[in-house]
């Protein structure tokens, strides 16, 4: 077996996670932030403990949705109002809160996963910061937003399809290391399987490649960027995102939008609840709803979301 420091030299760079020996030492970070009390503690961290059986133990850091809003000064008008109007909207500090954690993840845990949304929408400068985070200290899944070409200001509201995604598909392959649809990576003996879902749906051809995975007969920790949603990750998203005020009822509020989807589109729908039966799925990480909230998925497999990385919020998850 392969020392868990090395084998990610052997795999050609893909997959969804990386070790954090392969970390280089940023030289933004900064030690002097709260010289008193500790570089990471605007870090807002949570932990989590997989129990799979493992004779070694392994960590990861578990990070979504940074955000990030970069464009060069030469890009087009509509790239540059994104990144004035989406800066203010994420803080601007998206890439400093994405050092941060890759910088606590080198001292920490052993890999790094993100489940999606390292960018906001698709600007040259953005791609860009694509290559230097996911190229050579982190690699992962994609996000809703990684499909994004210029958001409101031309994209139709409805046009959430696979036929829509194929109009800038080839060109976010040529930016990210890893196959933006599926991919999967076996570490310590477990199968680390990232896949697309990031309008709420798969596709069939995810599901059989899902399957042919399992004939592996290793556990499964499924990485991707919409939660499959079960009604209390749904409740939970939907107090944060719909509900201003005290909770008035403990009924489950309306399914819509991709929980409504999940449970509607027959390949989704089917494909969830053949993973509610499969023993060999151990864990399920998200992002997406920008907040931290985790619920039993099935007999086996917990699923946990994370909340946005640009407000310096990840996630430990060990595995024993």
């Amino acid at each position: 077996m392969q020392n868990r420091r090395d084998f990610i030299r052997s795999i050609a760079g893909v997959g969804a996670l990386i070790a954090t020996a392969d970390l280089p030492v940023l030289a933004e970070d900064n030690p002097a932030v709260f010289p008193k009390r500790g570089q990471y503690e605007r870090m807002s961290l949570s932990y989590a403990t997989v129990e799979i059986g493992l004779g070694e133990p392994f960590s990861v850091l578990h990070i979504s949705d940074s955000h990030l809003t970069a464009a060069y000064d030469n890009e087009n008008e509509k790239k540059l109002k994104l990144r004035e109007t989406r800066t203010t909207t994420f803080g601007g500090r998206q890439e400093e809160a994405l050092r941060d954690a890759l910088a606590w993840a080198k001292q920490h845990v052993d890999y790094v996963v993100h489940t999606g949304d390292l960018i906001d929408w698709q600007s040259q400068a953005n791609f860009d910061l694509v290559r230097k985070y996911f190229g050579q200290e982190i690699i992962g899944s994609m996000g809703n937003h990684e499909f994004s070409s210029d958001m409101w200001l031309s994209e139709p509201k409805e046009e959430h399809t696979e036929a829509y995604k194929d109009l800038t598909r080839q060109k976010l392959q040529e930016v990210y290391p890893f196959n933006v649809s599926f991919q999967s990576q076996i570490v310590h003996g477990v199968n680390f399987i990232t896949l697309d879902d990031v309008y709420g749906y798969v596709t069939e051809d995810q599901v059989k490649r899902f399957r042919l995975e399992v004939d592996k007969k290793l556990p499964i920790v499924l990485c991707m960027h919409v939660p499959f949603f079960t009604d209390n990750i749904w409740r939970a998203a939907m107090r944060f995102w719909r509900d201003k005020g005290p909770m008035k009822s403990g009924e489950l509020p309306t399914i819509s939008g991709e929980y409504k989807l999940q449970k509607e589109d027959p390949v989704t729908s089917n494909f969830i609840k053949y993973l509610r039966h499969e023993p060999l799925l151990r864990c399920i990480l998200a992002g997406h709803e920008h907040i931290t909230v985790e619920d039993q998925f099935s007999p086996t497999c917990r699923e946990y979301i994370v909340a946005g990385g640009f407000l310096f919020h990840g996630q430990e998850v060990l595995f024993i």
